[in-house]
């Protein structure tokens, strides 16, 4: 992929040369690209909302209007910061979107078509119509951007209209028991928050736990909720509550017809249906959003490694071990996240246990138990885990290290835990719904699975035990993956990359031609770049469920079988509903529903192929 995005960039280079194809989106520089009166007839609807922004790193490139060589080395050292790409309206956060291109360093190249032409700097429904009416109209491509948190890439396109949507920004709870259903008049019963689509979860925590409240919401307090709604959205709380769209009880947005509509069980119930779970910057662009809130709840947040040293001779065989018993530490009511560590310094310290500098392997959480401030509650849900490490065949050599802190309220949780994901560089994501059969049906193809993830420190494998039994019993209709009904938890490993480092991708043909012979016999198309290294190393672990696929939010751009993995047996008829709300197209994006009919060329041009 590195390869192709390099393509990619040079071909923007000469896109003043370019000529349309006769069934292509419109691209800056072609002649079907709106005029210049056109343009300005927005900006005057939008009352000046329409912005056409240089890319943040030119500042840094001696060639570009908006060179400033004093605030250059701000923007070196903010740019691998969360923060600062959410709060520009064209930047995303991994580099590898925008080919490239405008990297905050004088020797990158700077062109700015590796990013949107034109951005809607939207604060209200109003803004978005006008918006997707215009690019509709005008056949400019359209993206929806709200913080740029997307490892697929769709809040980004070269040459494309963008919705920046970081400022539709409101909060109203609805404490009193009952909410009323637009259209229908309906009440539904239960404590509820309307928030704005741009509006960010720690917002929204911040304003609900001044009323004993709390919802299901990301980890990371700077996820803007439309995104995280689109995909399902897993939380620390979904254990006992569900995901995000099981709790999501009515939306608003506007269409790609440019309707502005509400939805929810009682009116527009299709599209209700596709908009919780069948992904972001598809179906419309959606504006506001009424969640299921719930009592704030007290917690043990507890850090803790079950390892033994990393030179022992069964270093490699604990962590399956383990790890076939996290299903029922999760029954019993373990929430947070646990990952594989191999060969590292131990992550828990505990006076008076230390492993006397030695590295360790094994098990790495950060849990919580909900609903108690009592320590000895880890104790217990860590029970089979603690079990575990106990057995004989580790004759006292594996151990356990703990740390509890008691927490009042969720949000004061997140606070102590969370910590911010930096940007800025070159990122793929794969993941991997898990059962309980993929934990413990075969502990040594789990063993197996494990190592391949592992091997060569290339990566780390992290169970999210973000589901069990509050995701596995919802009953309401949605189109989130059905795998997520059987799912204990989520399985994911990451690997960076640098831009335009020849070595990378040699490192990864060594690597590729020496430990992964095994791998890419699997896959024999295989070739050496980054994406198809990340794409033979998860291949075991789809093996492991082969019926119960992935999360789109922290999916594989290339992931086989994308359709199967991210929406299983939904995706018929979230294809259907696309055509139907979508014919022309005017939202698109990939991988995503509907996504067949157009391909994006390698000088950035989106044209119809079907």
């Amino acid at each position: 992929m590195a390869t192709t995005l390099l393509a990619l960039f040079l071909c923007l280079s000469t896109l003043a040369t370019a000529r349309p194809g006769p069934h292509c989106k419109a691209f800056p520089g072609d002649s079907n690209w709106p005029s210049r009166e056109a343009w300005n007839g927005l900006q005057g609807t939008l009352q000046g909302r329409l912005l056409s922004p240089a890319p943040p790193g030119a500042v840094c490139h001696g060639d570009k209007p908006t060179y400033d060589p004093a605030q250059c080395p701000n923007v070196q050292r903010l740019w691998t910061s969360f923060e600062f790409h959410a709060q520009n309206p064209l930047s995303v956060l991994w580099n590898m979107w925008t080919g490239f291109d405008c990297l905050p360093d004088p020797k990158a190249p700077c062109t700015g078509r590796g990013y949107p032409a034109y951005v809607v700097n939207a604060s209200e429904t109003a803004h978005v119509k006008l918006a997707v009416d215009f690019a509709r109209k005008h056949k400019v491509r359209l993206v929806v951007k709200n913080t740029g948190y997307d490892f697929l890439g769709r809040s980004t396109a070269p040459g494309a209209l963008s919705i920046w949507t970081l400022h539709i920004k409101s909060i109203q709870v609805h404490p009193n028991g009952q909410f009323k259903l637009g259209g229908s008049g309906r009440t539904v019963r239960g404590n509820a928050v309307t928030v704005g689509a741009g509006t960010l979860a720690i917002d929204i925590y911040r304003a609900l736990d001044r009323h004993g409240l709390t919802f299901i919401g990301p980890m990371g307090p700077t996820v803007g909720i439309a995104g995280f709604l689109s995909s399902g959205g897993h939380s620390n709380l979904s254990g006992k509550y569900g995901l995000g769209a099981d709790n999501v009880l009515e939306m608003e947005l506007v269409t790609p017809k440019g309707e502005v509509v509400v939805v929810n069980e009682d009116v527009h119930r299709d599209l209700f249906w596709a908009l919780r779970g069948g992904g972001g910057s598809t179906f419309g662009v959606v504006t506001r959003i009424t969640m299921r809130t719930y009592p704030t709840p007290k917690l043990v947040g507890f850090h803790w490694v079950a390892g033994i040293a990393a030179q022992d001779g069964q270093a490699s065989d604990l962590a399956p071990h383990l790890m076939s018993k996290m299903p029922d530490a999760i029954d019993a009511g373990l929430l947070g996240w646990t990952a594989v560590i191999d060969n590292v310094p131990n992550p828990v310290s505990v006076p008076g246990q230390d492993m006397s500098g030695q590295n360790v392997s094994g098990i790495y959480g950060v849990n919580a138990v909900m609903d108690t401030n009592d320590p000895a509650e880890a104790h217990r849900v860590l029970k089979p885990i603690v079990d575990a490490v106990k057995a004989s065949r580790w004759n006292g050599r594996a151990r356990l290290w703990l740390t509890t802190t008691p927490y009042p309220s969720y949000i004061a949780y997140v606070n102590g835990v969370y910590s911010p994901r930096p940007g800025g560089y070159g990122w793929y994501e794969v993941s991997r719904i898990m059962d309980r059969k993929a934990f413990s049906g075969d502990t040594e193809r789990l063993a197996r699975a494990l190592h391949a993830v592992r091997s060569n420190n290339r990566g780390n494998m992290f169970a999210m035990t973000l589901a069990g039994k509050g995701v596995q019993d919802v009953k309401l209709p949605n189109s989130v993956n059905p795998g997520w009904r059987a799912a204990y938890a989520l399985g994911m490993t990451s690997l960076t990359f640098k831009p335009f480092d020849p070595k990378a991708e040699t490192d990864a043909r060594q690597f590729l031609d020496s430990a992964w012979q095994p791998m890419r016999d699997l896959t024999p198309e295989l070739g050496s770049n980054i994406d198809e290294f990340l794409d033979s190393v998860w291949q075991p672990m789809r093996d492991l469920t082969p019926e119960l696929g992935s999360n789109i939010d922290e999916g594989f751009p290339y992931e086989k079988n994308w359709r199967q993995a991210f929406w299983g047996n939904n995706y018929a008829r979230l294809l259907l509903i696309k055509r139907r709300v979508d014919p022309d197209d005017v939202l698109w994006c990939s991988p995503c529903v509907g996504n067949e009919r157009w391909r994006q060329s390698q000088d950035g041009h989106l044209c119809r192929i079907r």
